[in-house]
């Protein structure tokens, strides 16, 4: 009798299927049992079809009845983001201007997961067209955290973060512009990894060189984060800027210890935003943890002072681009805070898109320079910890007001224009028991030795390994 359970890591349920320990089937039923005991508090797995699971469920069986070989996810649950077509299945990118869509074709990051073997099982909902950092839309309402029902689950993979910690799923993918794949794991205690961009290349796509957004794995540990980057990651032809390094490179169990591992350690990139009291008191104490553990930590961070621009000139000139036709014929069909990021773009110029290109380029020259003396960065992965579900995004942090839904999430989007990869890991919790993540960043293309660092950190802090608890569930 196997002792896999909902919340076994994805490589202990993926080894158990593969050594007929467990079906399958049966691990599917446990998995769809847990989304009918949470799902309906939590909203996390939109567009669930149960027939079409157990049909896949059967196959991923029967292909390892007959001896066939078989993927690094065989047999494992999983719902796919929202924003990620899957063909044949509803994808409503949280839009009532797509909430009968369904695709013809897989994307990419989808098509390598299905081959990798998974049992499709749904989507994970997501802000409408994933703008923003907390996951309502008006399809499917809003998502809930499963650590307080009354919190944010974080955004735009906000379904799939908070499936991950309600033992919904093993593992899940998502997607990370202003820090997508990384605040929603903060909030929810998991863990997200925004790669470096090509890393995991993206197809179909209507900007080939775009730099500022990224697909990317969450799990609830590291290792299995490695597992998930080592079946979506690898080169493409279809993706011109992909790296060539396989997806293999991260398939091997991680080693490795904090010993002798520079760490610049940051609150605040030295006053770049404002940060909630309870979050700085989290990222603090990880200085103590860190040094503890043989790490040399010093308290330092990178000049940093043009990103902001760059990040705002380019989101709002992408989102001009991908939804200007959209808007001009259905105003009312998106939330007011995406309609103004929408038009912000409208009045750009050349000479703006031009100087954001230039400020990225500097920034990388910096980050280059900063990274030959630390081996990593760290600092909050979100300004605050998880705030109401009822509102659309914090009004103040400290008293300090937040005039946009952008300006509580600088110290994720700074880094994106870094170019570098990032990861929230666990690492601590407020006196109210919300979850708090600390961010680790590495050199660019150095996802292998950051991810090594990471399981390091979460081997010592264990803050993971705490599991949510409501309405007699656990």
């Amino acid at each position: 009798m196997t002792d896999i359970d909902v919340y076994s890591s994805a490589r202990e349920m993926a080894a158990a299927v593969a050594g007929k320990e467990i079906s399958a089937r049966e691990l599917l039923d446990l998995v769809l049992d847990r989304i009918a005991d949470t799902n309906p508090a939590v909203n996390a797995v939109v567009s669930l079809d149960e027939e079409r699971a157990w049909e896949r469920a059967a196959e991923a069986d029967e292909q390892l009845a007959r001896g066939e070989p078989v993927g690094a996810l065989h047999g494992l649950p999983h719902a796919f983001k929202d924003t990620h077509e899957v063909a044949g299945w509803r994808t409503t990118f949280g839009s009532p201007l797509r909430a009968d869509h369904v695709p013809k074709r897989d994307e990419l990051i989808v098509e390598r997961i299905r081959r990798a073997g998974v049992v499709t099982i749904g989507k994970t909902n997501v802000p409408e067209w994933a703008a923003g950092s907390h996951t309502f839309n008006p399809v499917f309402g809003t998502t809930r955290n499963p650590y307080d029902l009354s919190r944010s689950a974080g955004g735009s993979s906000g379904g799939a973060a908070a499936a991950l910690a309600s033992g919904m799923v093993p593992l899940a993918d998502g997607s990370d512009m202003g820090g997508s794949l990384r605040n929603p794991a903060s909030f929810c205690n998991v863990v997200g990894l925004r790669p470096s961009v090509g890393r995991v290349p993206a197809w179909p796509s209507t900007n080939g060189w775009e730099l500022t957004s990224t697909g990317g794995p969450m799990a609830r540990n590291v290792q299995d984060l490695a597992l998930l980057l080592s079946v979506v990651a690898g080169p493409s032809r279809r993706a011109p800027m992909s790296q060539e390094t396989p997806g293999s490179a991260f398939a091997p169990p991680l080693a490795g210890d904090l010993s002798g591992v520079r760490v610049a350690l940051s609150v605040d990139l030295g006053g770049a935003f404002q940060v909630d009291h309870a979050v700085a008191d989290v990222v603090r104490r990880q200085a103590g943890v860190l040094a503890d553990a043989g790490a040399v930590v010093e308290e330092d961070h990178p000049v940093l002072h043009s990103a902001d621009a760059a990040f705002r000139t380019l989101r709002a000139w992408l989102f001009q681009h991908r939804f200007r036709t959209m808007l001009d014929k259905r105003p009312d069909a998106f939330k007011p805070s995406l309609r103004a990021n929408i038009e912000a773009g409208a009045s750009l110029t050349g000479a703006d898109v031009a100087r954001a290109y230039q400020q990225l380029t500097s920034i990388h020259d910096r980050m280059r320079a900063f990274f030959e003396h630390y081996d990593v960065l760290a600092l909050p992965v979100s300004q605050v910890p998880p705030f109401s579900a009822e509102e659309e995004y914090p009004a103040d942090i400290n008293g300090e007001p937040q005039p946009t839904y952008l300006d509580w999430m600088r110290s994720c989007y700074l880094v994106t224009v870094t170019g570098c990869p990032a990861v929230s890991v666990p690492a601590g919790f407020t006196d109210e028991g919300w979850p708090v993540g600390l961010q680790l960043v590495g050199p660019h293309r150095a996802e292998r030795r950051l991810l090594e660092v990471a399981q390091a950190f979460e081997r010592v802090t264990r803050v993971g390994d705490r599991r949510p608890t409501f309405g007699g569930v656990g």
